[in-house]
């Protein structure tokens, strides 16, 4: 840093930074490289920009907004300040490192420049109040230790506010919270509003005749969480427990979370749903899904989002073959089904399904939490519809992870303290940081596994430094935290069947055939029933079979009942045989058969008797499995050898969408490009002000300062014929796209085109 020299742009002083501090700052600022700047006194202009301002504010803590809203009350945008005066502006509120190292770090950025060293003095740019989120001077003064004692005290003398009062604060709360008045004076008339707001905190006295609404109270008014309070950072955790408690609760999570998508998957295979005509489903469709998976509707939406994104559901038409016109809705479509990817996905281990979820999460672009609210339209916005959309909520979710990942082992916390963390960190976003959006986050991250009791989990930190890879380092994390898979259960006597952990999954599928599932969690409830072993039957088990599977992996004696049950339902099943003629019937039994064929529906099945133990039907298989079941019969599905078979429809699939590819961080230029930019900026001037052809806005910004500082400049400009002077001018304002300068050639005001201007120099060169 070289020392600072007063009354100097910050074109000169970033002249004589070295290489190194210009391509720190254009690390910091990327909107100042792109596109590339011609000269350094364009870089500097640029960095003076409101616009680029304002991006660089959206970086900053409250510490570094406060210094800089400190700095402006001390008029740093027009005179030297002295980093002494201050420090002591800032009193006790924070020690004079930490504004030091806040210094050096807008210093870095260029938001002001000089020696942020005690001795030193600094300069801040016209446009600084763009970078924050408040009045100028609207913070300074109002934090101590002591501020959170005093919210009660505010939001006490809001209730007791009359009309004139409440309307003086709307107005302020509405527009500038600058307010002129008569009334700001000590001397008064205590009766009127701004007299009694000034006494009761509410307003702030500038001057005899400024006053302004405080930072705090706007909050309140506008029902945010209050803050940042204090210029420390405050401290968010609320509970303390140990790593290996964090991933077991994340672990469990995952598990869970698993299962519902499952489900969710088989649902739509079997249902799919069409999408409505403005993008995504219906309350209703949501509000069926829920009830048929079981899935709370909040969480649905969750795995919903997360299922399209990652391509395991679409919305299309189905692929050849897997469509049955019995599941599809009476609507021209398309419909939201699971893609060919989903059962990809299913074979795949635990951890890297886990990690698909986890990471399609952390870059979602979407914010799932909304699903059900009303947007600005009034209507309400529908699951995996464009409404959701948010390119905000990735950096939401990373700056979160982020705070978390800087805390101890094991250290957790709630909405309201992460809320308020957040917000210390990053003030501009406070809107979308408040209590009720984190709080969805969190809930969020945990249903994800990616925490735990309130605390990051082992694999959640593998994953926020993983970002951008494969995420090994994640999943091998994940596969440490989850429990080993068993191979094993307990029959219960009244038939349930309850799994202490997770299962093999062969296992699992074996006994998902057998059985429903009567209590989800940790530990897994089955229920085997008439039903389920009929419906193992149907697909190809036997009685034999289902007795040694439960025998051979329960660690309790088999119930006698169940084995009763099985060995019934085994002897009455398949007496009926069906095949395909369009189908067949055929039974051992003449008597039984002759019941069949007199079942209601024998009609409209064209059923009918070709011999005591043959009978065929017109339709197919399928429907005739259908009408003798619902009549009360067991039939079972045979093929042309005679060996049952399995003809439940596999599910609907849709065609799987183009892979969307995004690249993190294409819009930072690389360290190279930045490098070889600053050594053409070094070889084209290192004066403040060269004769450097320049775009408009660039222009602008260098014509307005002239103006304000009441100097001199030669502009290169090319008149309607295209002939091109230097003129030196004395600007006076820019108004619009035009210069009102004065004229030294002509002695007299003249209009330039601000457009036609091609250079701006120092008249004293």
């Amino acid at each position: 840093m070289t020392e600072h020299a007063r009354g100097v742009p910050l074109g000169s002083w970033l002249t004589d930074l070295p290489d190194q501090g210009l391509i720190r700052l254009m690390e910091l600022r990327p909107d100042l490289a792109q596109p590339a700047p011609g000269s350094i006194a364009a870089l500097a202009a640029r960095a003076q920009a409101r616009q680029s301002v304002r991006a660089a504010g959206d970086e900053l803590n409250f510490l570094h907004l406060a210094v800089l809203d400190a700095l402006l009350v001390l008029h740093a945008d027009t005179t030297d300040v002295a980093v002494a005066d201050l420090l002591a502006s800032l009193g006790a509120a924070v020690s004079a490192d930490a504004v030091t190292a806040a210094l050096a770090d807008l210093t870095e950025r260029a938001l002001c420049w000089g020696s942020p060293e005690p001795e030193g003095s600094l300069r801040v740019a016209a446009e600084a109040g763009a970078g924050l989120p408040w009045h100028a001077g609207q913070v300074t003064g109002e934090y101590s230790t002591h501020a959170a004692e005093q919210i009660p005290g505010i939001v006490a003398a809001i209730d007791d506010l009359d009309a004139p009062q409440r309307d003086l604060l709307d107005k302020l709360l509405a527009g500038s919270p600058i307010g002129r008045t008569r009334d700001a004076a000590p001397g008064a008339p205590p009766e009127h509003p701004v007299p009694r707001l000034l006494a009761s905190g509410l307003l702030r006295r500038v001057d005899d005749e400024t006053v302004i609404l405080p930072r705090v109270v706007g909050q309140v008014l506008r029902g945010e969480q209050p803050g940042p309070l204090e210029l420390n950072p405050p401290d968010p955790v609320v509970s303390q427990t140990t790593a290996a408690d964090v991933d077991a609760a994340a672990a469990g999570a995952v598990i869970d979370v698993l299962r519902e998508l499952d489900v969710i998957l088989a649902c739509l295979a079997e249902t799919p749903v069409p999408e409505l005509r403005s993008g995504g489903l219906g309350v209703r469709e949501v509000k069926r899904l829920a009830k048929a998976t079981g899935v709370d509707e909040t969480r649905l939406g969750l795995l919903l989002q997360l299922a399209a994104t990652a391509r395991l559901i679409a919305a299309d038409f189905p692929d050849p073959g897997t469509a049955d016109p019995h599941l599809w809705p009476d609507s021209d479509g398309p419909y939201w089904a699971p893609t060919a990817l989903a059962d990809r996905f299913a074979e795949r281990p635990t951890a890297e399904r886990w990690h698909l979820l986890a990471a399609t999460w952390l870059d979602l672009a979407a914010r799932p939490g909304l699903i059900g609210s009303r947007g600005p339209d009034g209507k309400p916005r529908a699951a995996l519809s464009t409404p959701l959309f948010s390119t905000a909520a990735p950096l939401d979710r990373r700056l979160l992870l982020g705070m978390l990942a800087e805390l101890p082992a094991g250290a957790g916390v709630d909405p309201r303290t992460a809320s308020a963390a957040l917000v210390w960190r990053r003030p501009r976003w406070a809107t979308r940081l408040q209590p009720a959006p984190v709080g969805e986050l969190l809930d969020e991250a945990h249903a994800l596994g990616v925490l735990g009791r309130g605390a990051i989990s082992s694999p959640g930190r593998a994953l926020l430094d993983g970002v951008g890879t494969e995420g090994p380092v994640a999943i091998a994390s994940m596969a440490r935290a989850l429990p080993e898979p068993i191979d094993h259960f307990l029959v219960q006597a009244d038939l349930t069947v309850v799994v202490p952990g997770p299962l093999k999954r062969e296992l699992s599928e074996e006994l998902g055939v057998v059985a429903t599932v009567e209590s989800a969690g940790a530990a897994m409830v089955y229920r085997v029933s008439e039903p389920t072993i009929r419906a193992a039957l149907d697909v190809g088990r036997t009685g034999a079979g289902l007795q040694a599977f439960f025998e051979k992996h329960s660690k309790t004696p088999v119930p006698q009942g169940l084995t009763y049950l099985i060995d019934d339902v085994a002897r009455r099943h398949g007496q009926l045989r069906i095949g395909q003629a369009a189908s067949f019937v055929r039974c051992e039994d003449p008597v039984l058969l002759a019941q069949a064929v007199a079942v209601p529906a024998a009609e409209t099945l064209g059923l009918r008797l070709l011999a005591p133990t043959v009978a065929v039907a017109q339709a197919p298989i399928a429907d005739v499995l259908a009408a003798l079941r619902a009549a009360g019969f067991a039939p079972a599905a045979e093929d042309a050898t005679g060996t049952i078979v399995d003809i439940r429809a596999r599910g609907v699939r849709v065609p799987t969408p183009a892979e969307r590819r995004t690249q993190r961080g294409s819009g930072a230029p690389s360290a190279e490009s930045l490098t070889a930019l600053v050594r053409v900026l070094r070889t084209v001037t290192s004066a403040p002000f060269d004769n450097i052809r320049l775009d408009p806005v660039t222009a602008m910004i260098l014509l307005k300062r002239a103006a304000t500082e009441g100097a001199t400049v030669l502009i290169g400009y090319v008149d309607a014929a295209g002939v091109a002077t230097q003129r030196e001018v004395s600007p006076v304002m820019v108004r619009g796209s035009q210069l009102v300068a004065f004229d030294s050639t002509s002695g007299q005001m003249r209009d330039f085109a601000v457009h036609r201007i091609t250079s701006v120099s120092s008249a004293e060169q």
